[in-house]
């Protein structure tokens, strides 16, 4: 039996669904009740809807992949800088560790979440089913999408999301059938042309699915005038949701603003590793060496290793980036929420899940809500 909250209250720069920061105070138990008028409600303080975040691989030194204590770790952390809800993020592996790791997500789910923590609605399968071609920092233990294997992830009842590139044999019938379960299909580490990306989305939006790029220009090649690539095919469908690692190394910050031009449907994940949180040193990587100096994961091979990045750091580097606060706001709150069917959250509105972040002017994270529970913040967090 869940215990009831007591009302709360909090004041504050309210930023409502209309894209408006207005002074107000909210009144809340685990959903918000009500939001009212005050002007006695200090400038200083502004409260959001919290960050939903869905692509971590990890933080805070745990990985999806080790279990349930570490998605328990990695959840806590990411909460203590705003993010109120997140999908675990596999990492291409063996089948079996692969199927470990989602099983390892649904139990923290079915005991109950993680308290202190970000809320877990469902895992993001990232592999096995990419191109070996285009593995990025993935270890090369791809697999074919085949009807046996999806029958065996949907099962467990625990992926929200998976990544798909459309190139593999058998990748359009395995998103049909985990479209109809309510997955999210995203478009990732891809040596596909835009020929068959457009295609492959064009069946998919026909069918009723939701459709998202993964990281997107990341692990997908690039945009040229006569080769337009996958980013080009992702960013002119307006169906389609845009993922974006905006740590300014992942992605330059004009091709964000690219991005944002092109489509409304932009939304910020951190697809934070392990290292996220620990500063400088040697960390890991589905079982490769991670070498984390000056702020950079990367490979012994030199290439890039999954990000350090946080959601609370991705708002800054939105707004540095010229898009508004509440515009950038809605990219890690309103738009992730849809793109994974959670009509419950994503906005400051009566009825919804109490999932709230509390910022200064300068965006640091003071204080966090999760279901209306407040959670540690560490202080000084970055």
């Amino acid at each position: 039996m869940t215990t009831p909250l007591q009302r709360q209250t909090l004041s504050g720069q309210v930023l409502l669904p209309s894209g408006e920061l207005t002074p107000a105070r909210l009144e809340f138990d685990r959903q918000i009740s009500t939001i009212l008028p005050d002007s006695t409600a200090p400038t200083h303080r502004l409260i959001l809807p919290g960050f939903i975040d869905t692509h971590v691989h990890g933080g805070g030194g745990a990985d999806a992949m080790d279990g349930p204590q570490a998605v328990r770790t990695l959840a806590r952390f990411h909460a203590s800088h705003g993010t109120t809800t997140l999908l675990p993020t596999t990492i291409t592996n063996p089948w079996e560790n692969v199927l470990a790791a989602l099983r390892g997500i649904r139990q923290v789910m079915d005991q109950g979440g993680v308290p202190g923590g970000a809320d877990i609605v469902g895992a993001h399968l990232e592999g096995p089913f990419i191109s070996p071609g285009r593995l990025g920092a993935q270890p090369p233990n791809t697999l074919e999408p085949t009807p046996e294997r999806i029958a065996e992830v949907l099962a467990l009842n625990v992926v929200r999301a998976v990544t798909i590139a459309p190139e593999l044999p058998g990748a359009l019938d395995a998103s049909f059938a985990m479209a109809r379960a309510g997955v999210r299909i995203g478009v990732g580490h891809t040596r596909a042309d835009a020929e068959t990306v457009t295609d492959f989305l064009n069946a998919l939006n026909a069918a009723g699915a939701t459709t998202c790029a993964t990281h997107l220009f990341n692990a997908m090649g690039g945009i040229e005038g006569r080769v337009p690539g996958p980013p080009a095919s992702l960013m002119a469908d307006a169906h389609t949701y845009l993922e974006v690692i905006l740590d300014n190394i992942h992605v330059h910050p004009t091709s964000f603003r690219l991005a944002c031009t092109a489509s409304r449907r932009v939304m910020l994940i951190t697809d934070a590793m392990r290292a996220a949180g620990l500063g400088d040193g040697i960390s890991e990587l589905g079982g490769q060496r991670v070498i984390v100096k000056d702020g950079q994961a990367h490979l012994e091979s030199g290439s890039l290793a999954g990000s350090l990045l946080t959601m609370d750091v991705a708002l800054k580097n939105a707004v540095k980036a010229g898009i508004s606060l509440e515009k950038a706001s809605r990219m890690l709150s309103e738009i992730p929420a849809r793109s994974v069917g959670l009509s419950d959250r994503g906005m400051l509105e009566p009825g919804l899940r109490a999932d709230l972040v509390v910022l200064d002017h300068d965006l640091n994270v003071l204080d966090v809500y999760v279901g209306g529970k407040k959670i540690n913040v560490s202080p000084g967090t970055p």
